[in-house]
C-alpha cells in the first residue's frame, strides 16, 4: 500500500476488519481490538497517529518482563558512562560475527543524545547478523527505528505484515510495533537509527514548491499477515535504555487486520528526487532531506536522516564537493555503498563517522586537491549512496564506541598537511589597529 502516512485498511481474512466503528462489543470472528498509539491522544489532528489492531490474543496476554542477560551491550540513554568529546571520530565496519548472531544480539550502540524517558534525541546503533530471529521478536519502546540496511537482503516480519528490504532502501518500525529480522541470503550488517523525538514525517519544502525530494507515493507500507502459531515465543524490548524479556506461549505476529496511520514502511533511495544546484556553489546539506523529526525549535530537527546518492554535479567557477564548516548541529555519517566525495580513503561501506558540534570538517586532504584542480565539466557522481542523522543535540560515544579497535585514532590526519595560504601583509593586517 503505497503513500506517506496515509490512513489505510487492510485485512488478511475477509471480514475480519469492524466497518462502522473501531471497538464493536463482539469483534468479527472473536478477534481482539487493540488501539496502538503514537502519539498522545489529545495531539493535533494533523499530528496524531494511531492505528487499531485486530488479533487472535490481546498483547497484553505476556507473565512479567526480567532483564535480559546481555542488555549492557546495548545502551542508549542517558549515554552517561563516557563524556562527550570534541574529536572527531570515524569507525571501520562492523564484522560479520564468527558465532551464530540474530539481530537482536548484533546490535551495538555508537552514540545517542537526549533521553529516551523524555521524549528527547536518538541513539545510534550498528547491527551485523548471520542467522534469522529464530522463534523470538523485538521491539523499542523508547522510539521509531529507522533500519539502513547496508549488506544483505532483510525479511522483517511485523505485527502488521511482512517487509523485504535490500541496500539502498530503508524501513521505519513505529515505536512499540513487535518484529523480527529473517535472513534470506545469510549474513547481514547496517545502521539503525532510534528515534526518542517527534514521529519522522516528510520535511516542508519551503520554496522548492510542491515536488521534489522524497515523494509520498514511493513510501509502501505492508499489508496485513498473521501467524496462528501456539508453540513458545521469546519477546524482547528495549526499555529506559536497557533489554528485558518475557516469553509468550504463542506468535506476537497475530493481527488478521488493521487500519490507522501508524504502521510500518519502507522507501526505495533510488526514487529520492535530487535538488542540486545548477548555477554556482554547494548548497546546505539539508536539500537532501528523507525525513525528519522536528523540535520545539523552528528548523532545528531532533533528528534530519539525509542522503547523498548520485547525482548530477554542474557547478561553475565553484569548489564542488562539501566545503570545510563548523556546525551548531551534531553530525553522524554513515556509508551503505561505493565511495563518499569528500573523503579520498578510510571512509569505507559499513563504517561510520562523528563530528559534534562545531569541531571543524570536511574534505580530507586528497578530495580537496583533487577538488580545486578538476576541470569542472557537467559530471555525474556514480556508485555512492551515504547519509547523516544530523541532530541538534550533541552526541556521547558509548563505552564501547571509543574502546573498540574499529575506532580510528589516527582520523584526524586526514586534515593534516594542508598548504598554509600566500596572503601578501596589508593595512588590514592584525598587526594595526583596524577598529
Amino acid at each position: 500500500m503505497t503513500g506517506f502516512a496515509n490512513h489505510f485498511a487492510t485485512e488478511a481474512v475477509a471480514g475480519a476488519l469492524p466497518q462502522g466503528q473501531n471497538s464493536p462489543q463482539q469483534v468479527p470472528y472473536g478477534l481482539y481490538a487493540e488501539q496502538l498509539s503514537g502519539t498522545a491522544f489529545t495531539a493535533p489532528r494533523k499530528d496524531n497517529q494511531r492505528s487499531w489492531l485486530y488479533r487472535l490474543r490481546p498483547a497484553a496476554h505476556h507473565p512479567a518482563y526480567r532483564p535480559y542477560a546481555r542488555e549492557t551491550l546495548l545502551r542508549t540513554g542517558p549515554f552517561g558512562e563516557v563524556p562527550p568529546t570534541p574529536n572527531r571520530l570515524r569507525w571501520d565496519p562492523l564484522p560479520i560475527p564468527a558465532q551464530p548472531t540474530d539481530f537482536v544480539d548484533g546490535l551495538v550502540t555508537l552514540c545517542g543524545n537526549g533521553d529516551a524517558a523524555t521524549g528527547v534525541g536518538i541513539g545510534v546503533h550498528l547491527y551485523a547478523a548471520n542467522r534469522s530471529m529464530e522463534r523470538r521478536a523485538f521491539y523499542s519502546a523508547d522510539g521509531e527505528l529507522l533500519i539502513v540496511p547496508q549488506q544483505g537482503r532483510l525479511r522483517i516480519v511485523t505485527e502488521m505484515g511482512v517487509i523485504a528490504a535490500v541496500p539502498r532502501q530503508i524501513v521505519v518500525i513505529p515505536r512499540g510495533v513487535r518484529f523480527r529480522v529473517e535472513l534470506p541470503d545469510g549474513a547481514a550488517r547496517g545502521y539503525a537509527c532510534e528515534n526518542y523525538g517527534a514521529i519522522f514525517r516528510l520535511p516542508d519544502l519551503g520554496p522548492i514548491g510542491a515536488n521534489g525530494l522524497a515523494n509520498p507515493r514511493d513510501f509502501e507500507t505492508p499489508r496485513a499477515a498473521f501467524e496462528d502459531d501456539d508453540a513458545p515465543f521469546e519477546i524482547v524490548q528495549k526499555f529506559g535504555g536497557t533489554l528485558w524479556t518475557t516469553t509468550l506461549s504463542h506468535s506476537p505476529f497475530d493481527v488478521v487486520a488493521w487500519h490507522g496511520n501508524l504502521a510500518p514502511y519502507r522507501y526505495d533511495l533510488g526514487a529520492f528526487n535530487t535538488i542540486n544546484t545548477v548555477s554556482f556553489d554547494h548548497p546546505d546539506p539539508s536539500i537532501f532531506t528523507v525525513l525528519t523529526s522536528p523540535s520545539d525549535t523552528p528548523g532545528t530537527a531532533n533528528c534530519d536522516f539525509v542522503i547523498f546518492p548520485p547525482r548530477w554535479m554542474v557547478a561553475e567557477h565553484t569548489f564542488r564537493p562539501p566545503w570545510f564548516h563548523r556546525n551548531v548541529m551534531s553530525e553522524f555519517m554513515g556509508l551503505v555503498h561505493g565511495s563518499y566525495d569528500a573523503k579520498a580513503g578510510g571512509f569505507a561501506p559499513g563504517g561510520a563517522s562523528l563530528h559534534n558540534p562545531m569541531s571543524g570538517h570536511g574534505p580530507d586532504r586528497a578530495s580537496y586537491e583533487a577538488a580545486i584542480g578538476a576541470d569542472l565539466r557537467p559530471h555525474r557522481i556514480e556508485d555512492t549512496m551515504a547519509f547523516m542523522f544530523e541532530s541538534r543535540h550533541m552526541f556521547r560515544p558509548t563505552r564501547f564506541a571509543l574502546d573498540t579497535p574499529l575506532c580510528q585514532l589516527d582520523y584526524d590526519d586526514c586534515w593534516a598537511g594542508f598548504r598554509k595560504a600566500q596572503v601578501p601583509q596589508a593595512s588590514g593586517s592584525t598587526g594595526d589597529d583596524n577598529t
